[in-house]
């Protein structure tokens, strides 16, 4: 019993080891030269044949590469040729980190129990060892918003790269925001029986507000208490960004009138930075949306309509609605973590489908993400002074057909692109091969 039991044990243990995320990768040992690739500052401006060059983790020129000259002594120097270089992508509003396996709960870690939870932070539930993480990855996605779930109040977000040791090791910016489940006049409700949506009056709606109403009035009261208030009021001290802007607050509101009301409730209760989550009627609201300043982080474009009289390409025209109006948009893949990956394939579709051209719909997965969430100065373009991070793609990133990225570096570290998704076809690859 004692050998059979050792077997097992030791057969488990291999089978965990194969089945680990490469490791995460080491830090930029000397500059670093890109040579000869299309450059897609994500600006707007394209460079046919470009160069970059970067150095411990931060980039030191973009440019023309018949224009300089570089000493192959000093740089390790990487031929592109052929190739196109783009931003690191970014993936706003996701649970990819957090949530592995839906069905399997010791893998969930999206929410807490309770209604209002200002203080909870999704960052030290981020896992930097989960499988989905590579599959974003190789895709080019090198920055998620890891975001909690649950209750009227979540919790705070936190700006994640997509590789590293733990989440002290991945993380670009701590809680960056707080989250908002707007109660609406509606809640949208499915039948898993029937198959069926179905959309009821919101009974809670008036007492859930008076809540709400309470809870910033008391918190805007907190921070502006000096000196601060002794004992620390948990709660309240996660708030304090919110009122100085130096936190953003993220509304998950679709329909437009919730839309309208919860930026006027943002406003009066003296919060100035608020970004509008879902956004399904934003083109409702399009026009307050821009007198307010107020951007928008669209849901997963690829679905149907929410009513029956509208267009069936409405989700798809909805990134180019706004961005005509002045509204400054980003596109995301909100819960659906594992379909995180195919967030270039948004962008592609919105360019197709109203955006003014590619190099705006890449902005809507780089510079304007970036700009949204606050970390515009550190990544979101290919520029002199920010963050190296960058992907290689064999063709158009937004574009499934040859989105082949070959290499990618966070921060100027060139890290490992193996997954599971990979592993999984070399092996059953091999096996049907087979003759």
């Amino acid at each position: 019993m004692k050998h059979i039991l050792t077997t097992i044990l030791s057969l488990t243990a291999l089978t965990g080891a194969l089945a680990q995320n490469p490791a995460p990768a080491r830090p930029q040992e000397r500059p670093i030269a890109l040579l000869g690739g299309t450059i897609h500052t994500g600006t707007g401006q394209v460079i046919p044949n470009g160069y970059i060059t970067f150095d411990k983790g931060v980039i030191q020129g973009v440019g023309d590469a018949t224009t300089v000259r570089l000493n192959t002594d000093q740089y390790q120097v990487i031929d592109v040729a052929g190739k196109h270089i783009y931003p690191g992508l970014i993936s706003p509003s996701s649970l990819v980190g957090l949530q592995e396996i839906a069905s399997v709960r010791a893998t969930v870690d999206s929410r807490e129990i309770g209604v209002l939870n200002p203080n909870v932070r999704a960052l030290i539930a981020y896992d930097t060892d989960s499988e989905v993480i590579p599959t974003i990855r190789n895709n080019g996605i090198l920055i998620t918003q890891a975001m909690p779930l649950g209750g009227t109040v979540s919790g705070s977000s936190s700006i994640m790269h997509t590789d590293g040791w733990n989440w002290e090791d991945a993380v670009l910016k701590k809680d960056d925001g707080l989250w908002l489940n707007w109660p609406g006049y509606y809640a949208r409700n499915f039948d898993f029986e029937t198959f069926e949506a179905s959309i009821k009056k919101n009974d809670k709606r008036d007492e859930t507000l008076r809540s709400l109403q309470a809870t910033f009035a008391e918190a805007k009261a907190y921070a502006e208490t000096t000196p601060a208030p002794m004992p620390v009021n948990l709660r309240f001290e996660a708030m304090r960004g919110l009122f100085n802007g130096t936190q953003n607050l993220y509304v998950r509101a679709d329909y437009a009138k919730d839309i309208i009301e919860a930026v006027r409730f943002a406003k009066a209760a003296g919060v100035p930075k608020v970004v509008i989550i879902g956004g399904e009627e934003a083109d409702k609201a399009a026009s307050f949306l821009k007198e307010n300043n107020v951007p928008v982080l669209l849901s997963a474009l690829h679905r149907l309509p929410n009513r029956q009289d509208e267009a069936v390409d409405l989700p798809y025209r909805m990134p180019g609605i706004l961005q005509k109006a002045g509204v400054l948009v980003g596109l995301s893949y909100g819960e659906e973590w594992w379909r995180t990956r195919n967030l270039p394939f948004l962008a592609g579709t919105a360019a197709g489908f109203g955006v003014s051209d590619r190099e705006e719909a890449l902005k809507m997965i780089t510079a304007n993400t970036a700009k949204i969430l606050g970390i515009d100065q550190q990544v979101g373009t290919l520029e002199k002074g920010k963050q190296a991070t960058i992907v290689v793609s064999k063709g158009d990133i937004l574009d499934m057909r040859t989105n082949v990225v070959e290499q990618a570096f966070i921060q100027g570290r060139q890290v490992n692109l193996d997954d599971k998704h990979k592993r999984l076809y070399n092996k059953f690859k091999t096996k049907y091969g087979q003759k």
